[in-house]
């Protein structure tokens, strides 16, 4: 693949960009593509990579809301910025790939650069989101999402004028080489993502207790380079070996999501929030590990358990009355009932006390 040339990855998959560049004025073609479909009087290219598409917007809003509902993460803010840029990135792969906005439409060029703006845009949002963990700025703060916005933005402005400039022939580009396109999609967003993913090692094992979520990296690199590896080396023999139906842009797609949900995966499993704002669905369970002491009288209300008491299923109050007042000759409690006990224990001294009930079997 020559340096600054489309021409190579061009004939092995269809590219929006490619339609665009090139020495001749229809663009570059793909030597073999997966075929197109009508429905309802419009042609849909690349329609198994429509429904793929279909299912990453839905995952990147599962995404989005389960990445809201921590409110105490770090980086929560910041994190949220590249699941959005990859909703928008996905919608104009759409919109661009699959032919809603044709080819030979004016806009059509505008819209591919927005594609290539956002490619690098979310790229370098990302290499940003590795330098949360280091607090190099307090995250969620001023400081740090407008460091996010103004940084993005530029990077977006930069692309997209280089990317205009390129299919207008403006200044010194030309759609013939485009060297400028090539390099900031090629390289500089490389070396973004491969930034990240170093930054994201150290702080791991720095940082951490365990490097589980080393391996949550590790897949989304391994399928971003399957991805990449089947896009521009296998497509051809893909789209062939399947007769058209589906090409290498198909299985690229799949690996994007996936590799983009691993992203999720690993900054879900290094961010812990504080249970006093968990939004989760499952309580949570506090234990008493404290020793408990069963000559407490008042342990129970204090929430410990005792042992002698509500742990062998007797109610406090019999228990604390019996130990109590067994040395003060209290009457005890019988089935008889209190009251009944003792009036029979006070007339039996009192013989000569007037009373209706006294010799009255129905009495308590």
């Amino acid at each position: 693949m020559k340096f600054g040339s489309y021409d190579e990855v061009c004939s092995r998959i269809q590219m929006a960009v490619c339609l665009l560049v090139g020495e001749s004025s229809f663009g570059i073609k793909p030597e073999c593509y997966a075929r197109n479909i009508e429905v309802g009087g419009l042609i849909i290219f690349q329609a198994a990579t429509l429904i793929v598409n279909i299912i990453a917007i839905i995952m990147t809003f599962i995404m989005i809301w389960h990445v809201k509902t921590k409110y105490t993460a770090v980086g929560r803010r910041e994190m949220i910025m590249v699941f959005y840029l990859y909703l928008a990135l996905v919608l104009l792969d759409i919109l661009t790939i699959s032919g809603f906005v044709p080819f030979s439409h004016a806009a059509y060029p505008y819209f591919v650069a927005a594609y290539l703006a956002l490619t690098s845009t979310m790229c370098w949002c990302l290499m940003l989101n590795g330098f949360v963990g280091f607090q190099w700025a307090e995250d969620g703060t001023s400081l740090s999402l407008w460091t996010f916005r103004i940084t993005c933005s530029i990077i977006f402005g930069l692309m997209y004028f280089v990317s205009i400039s390129t299919f207008k022939n403006i200044v010194i580009f030309k759609s013939s080489y485009p060297i400028g396109i090539f390099t900031i999609y090629f390289v500089f967003n490389s070396l973004c993502l491969l930034v990240y993913v170093i930054s994201q090692i150290i702080l791991v094992v720095n940082t951490l207790d365990e490097y589980w979520p080393l391996g949550n990296i590790c897949f989304a690199v391994v399928f971003f380079l399957i991805g990449q590896a089947i896009q521009l080396l296998f497509s051809n023999k893909i789209c062939e070996g399947i007769k058209h139906y589906v090409d290498g842009l198909f299985f690229s797609t799949i690996c994007s999501l996936l590799s983009v949900m691993m992203i999720y995966k690993y900054w879900d499993s290094i961010t812990k929030e504080d249970l006093e704002f968990s939004v989760g669905g499952k309580g949570n369970v506090w234990e008493v590990k404290d020793i408990i002491n069963t000559e407490d009288e008042f342990a129970p209300y204090a929430g410990q358990a005792n042992t002698t008491g509500y742990a062998n299923g007797v109610s406090y109050g019999n228990q604390y009355y019996n130990e109590s007042n067994s040395n003060l000759n209290y009457p005890q409690q019988n089935d008889l009932g209190y009251g009944n006990n003792y009036q029979k224990s006070y007339y039996s001294e009192n013989p000569g006390y007037p009373d209706h009930r006294r010799n009255n079997n129905d009495g308590y």
